[in-house]
């Protein structure tokens, strides 16, 4: 439950449901708009350009996770799989077929979620343990068997795609800067963001909730549970393939080691320490975890010269960063940073009456 300040209330339904309720609020988006599309690529120089497009890449992974886990109680270790799809396919259409780049990334979407679909049948079986045996074989099966042994192959490229300067483009305008690319990004993520926000507070949403809440329950009340896990995965599937899609903008040559298993638990990272079950969550989880590494990376780089093996030992350095972050939280903020701030505004709006 969202508090107002106090002193403010609603007279009509539609205020009540409205995105920005006070004016204050309001002030605040806009800020932060002219931060995201004026002060962070035009004042903040490249280095920070990168870490903001790592970090819109992280959300709109971890969008399609924090759905299926937090929204309708399925859990899934495979999604790296569904960002995969998204990004061989709209690589395949660009590069073989020329189509463009944005009717790429919509196609590509749409083959992750049916690809999603065919591995969310067996949730109208099986749930908890063995979905997420189910959620293992989609990502060993798609990324490890199809993508690496016979889609990588095509066109004889071997294990990569090679994307050459002036394949991705939109329209006239070629995406060949660090900053076109961010805002490609920026607008993807707040497109996908605001769209599923909307979902969630649809009947589609409140389904999924009852799902996620007591899926027995949710049948007895006429909800027709099948139908709506096959959806949550179908939608969680798209917007994994566009975010694959979107990544392959960044990058000079297509492999799947981009999208390796540890991606995936990554993503899953995210929303527990983000906070399940919050779209928040998933903004707040991705800016911790991106910063957390970029961080770490400006502690081991100036050592690097006294202890030289510890660039061959940061990938295991950021590993062990990420698994004590997760058991910090899940000890300490159980809840997430998404709960964290919740009750820091509820204090705020509540005050003078904040106890």
């Amino acid at each position: 439950m969202q508090y107002l300040p106090c002193g403010i209330y609603h007279e009509y339904y539609q205020q009540d449901h409205a995105w920005w309720q006070t004016r204050f609020v309001i002030g605040k988006m806009i800020l932060l708009g002219i931060f995201i599309f004026y002060i962070l690529p035009f004042w903040g120089g490249l280095y920070w350009v990168g870490v903001a497009t790592l970090t819109i890449y992280t959300i709109m992974g971890a969008l399609g996770v924090q759905l299926l886990i937090g929204y309708c109680g399925q859990v899934t270790l495979g999604h790296a799989a569904f960002i995969a799809v998204g990004a061989y396919t709209a690589t395949l259409l660009t590069l073989q077929l020329h189509l463009p780049y944005l009717l790429s990334m919509f196609i590509g979407g749409l083959v992750a979620g049916l690809w999603s679909v065919l591995f969310g049948l067996p949730s109208a079986k099986v749930k908890g343990f063995y979905l997420i045996m189910t959620s293992l074989a989609a990502q060993f099966v798609t990324v490890d068997f199809i993508l690496t042994q016979y889609v990588s192959q095509i066109g004889g490229r071997g294990q990569a795609f090679s994307l050459p300067p002036g394949s991705i483009t939109i329209g006239p305008l070629v995406l060949d800067s660090d900053l076109k690319v961010y805002f490609l990004g920026a607008v993807l993520t707040i497109l996908l963001t605001m769209g599923l926000a909307n979902l969630l507070r649809s009947k589609v949403g409140r389904a999924w909730i009852a799902i996620r809440d007591n899926d027995i329950a949710a049948e007895t009340m006429g909800i027709n549970i099948i139908t709506y896990k096959l959806m949550a995965f179908f939608v969680a599937g798209f917007i994994g393939g566009i975010a694959g899609a979107f990544w392959v903008s960044t990058l000079a040559a297509l492999s799947p080691e981009h999208f390796q298993w540890f991606w995936s638990l990554w993503l899953v990272g995210v929303i527990l320490i983000g906070g399940v079950g919050s779209i928040y969550g998933t903004i707040f989880g991705s800016l911790f975890m991106v910063l957390i590494m970029e961080g770490l990376k400006f502690i081991i780089i100036p050592l690097t010269p006294v202890y030289p093996a510890l660039t061959m030992k940061f990938l295991f350095l950021k590993e062990a960063t990420f698994g004590l972050a997760i058991c910090l939280f899940l000890i300490y903020e159980p809840n997430g940073l998404a709960y964290r701030w919740w009750q820091i505004k509820n204090y705020f709006n509540l005050w003078p009456f904040s106890y």
